[in-house]
């Protein structure tokens, strides 16, 4: 098949695989995969480099869609073919339906090489023998990157599978040009957050900007309020099922959330992050929680250099000191393992020079390379760089380290009735964690 969207179909439509939609980064659920036969043509992953064969083309799916990124992943390959003479044959499928059917297309016939993400999102494809491990490329590009980055981008057997390209901050962005103009002031507590909220719609806008079409964008809310309250570790044994999800903790998080509803867009469940990033752009609403990345959607300049951000405000002192800042990068997949000219793009992903080719096309986001410039960075990004750099402990987001089939089949729906009535079922909640969790 010559697409990657022919490719997904040609997965999804295979007798005898129950798809059920991961996280909003997956495409099956748990049990489902299990009993799925692993492709025929799989080359063993002791020794990636040993069986990969020399080529001057490999083939790169990337779910990278939206304008910024996709230019960024254009400039990385068009480098990196100049430099190595090797063609890259690129892919784009639009994002969320890249992330919905990873699964299937990484049991069909994949890309090479191709976008995703660290954490358990990662760890569960390496662990299930669809991933090639990259120990070969981690000889060559080790000393570039922090202890912390080896180890999102370590798998459950203890090889590298994920070469980081870059991660980026969530936080509250703003207009500090609005809020001088109305004389609005960072909020350093949950009371002021909410106390700023109630003078915002007072002043007629929209105090949180919010958007959860596609589902995932809630969870950066629950993790953060979470975290706010229980810590950073509460987080990492919640996602890994180690505590409960009927439990007061759990409770206390949306009872806290429930103080912002009121201030949240009202039609959040009809919007995506593209539409809200052009409401707080157009001064229609005071603040918006998401990643950096949201800067994307601002082209003016003057727009660009007006946005500035703030942490999530403290709620208890306990996890003060954890910031959600997802790490973004590449795999290779089982056929991806034995082409030489896929291993060395992944190479290349991981050296300076590469992010750096990325980074001129998306300056939103923070190279993870040592030695990437930072010479061009603006007072946004250095502030984005600080705060990911200051953190003791750095989450990757609900979807990339809970269980896949718990994020993106029981918790984002479960989130979206929240956001629509203030209604949750923590019960309900954790008897969906030990099914699916048991079934690992």
């Amino acid at each position: 098949m010559s697409s990657i969207e022919e490719r997904f179909a040609a997965g999804a439509n295979r007798p005898g695989l129950d798809r059920r939609t991961l996280l909003k980064t997956l495409g099956v659920g748990a049990v489902g995969l299990a009993g799925i036969p692993l492709l025929s043509a799989c080359t063993g992953g002791s020794a990636p480099g040993a069986s990969a064969t020399a080529s001057k083309s490999l083939s790169f799916g990337s779910g990278s869609s939206d304008e910024v990124p996709k230019a960024g992943y254009k400039a990385v390959t068009d480098a990196f073919t100049k430099k190595s003479g090797i063609t890259v044959n690129t892919n784009v499928v639009p994002h969320n339906d890249f992330q919905n059917k990873i699964n299937t297309y990484l049991q069909g016939s994949p890309d090479d090489a191709f976008t995703w993400f660290a954490g358990y999102r990662m760890q569960y494809y390496a662990g299930k023998g669809l991933l090639t491990p990259v120990d070969d490329v981690w000889e060559k590009i080790g000393p570039n990157f922090s202890d912390a980055m080896k180890k999102a981008s370590t798998g459950p057997d203890g090889k590298k599978y994920f070469v980081p390209n870059y991660n980026y901050p969530w936080g509250f962005f703003y207009r500090k040009s609005f809020w001088a103009e109305k004389g609005y002031e960072v909020p350093t507590t949950f009371d002021a957050l909410t106390s700023l909220s109630a003078k915002m719609q007072t002043d007629g806008i929209i105090p949180i900007e919010f958007a959860d079409k596609d589902g995932w964008p809630a969870f950066g809310t629950f993790d953060y309020i979470n975290m706010r309250l229980n810590g950073y570790q509460f987080h990492m044994d919640l996602t890994a099922h180690k505590e409960s999800w009927d439990q007061k903790k759990v409770s206390d998080v949306f009872d806290t959330w429930k103080a912002l509803l009121p201030y949240q867009n009202p039609g959040a469940l009809g919007m995506t992050w593209q539409d809200s990033a052009k409401s707080l752009g157009d001064k229609k609403s005071g603040m918006y929680l998401l990643g950096s990345f949201v800067t994307q959607q601002f082209t003016d300049p003057a727009l660009l250099a007006d946005i500035d951000f703030f942490p999530f405000p403290e709620i208890a002192m306990e996890g003060m000191d954890a910031v959600e800042a997802p790490i973004d990068g590449l795999l290779l997949s089982k056929k991806g393992g034995q082409n030489q000219a896929a291993h060395d793009f992944l190479a290349f992903m991981g050296t300076a020079e590469g992010q750096d080719a990325y980074a001129s096309k998306d300056p939103s986001n923070i190279a993870t390379a040592k030695g990437a410039d930072q010479s061009n960075f603006s007072p946004l990004n250095k502030k984005c760089a600080d705060v990911i750099a200051g953190a003791k402990s750095i989450s990757q987001f609900f979807d990339r380290d809970a269980l896949p089939a718990m994020a993106n089949n029981v918790m984002l729906p479960a989130l979206q009735g929240f956001i629509k009535d203030g209604s949750i079922d923590v019960k309900n909640l954790e008897a969906q964690a030990k099914t699916l969790y048991a079934a690992q």
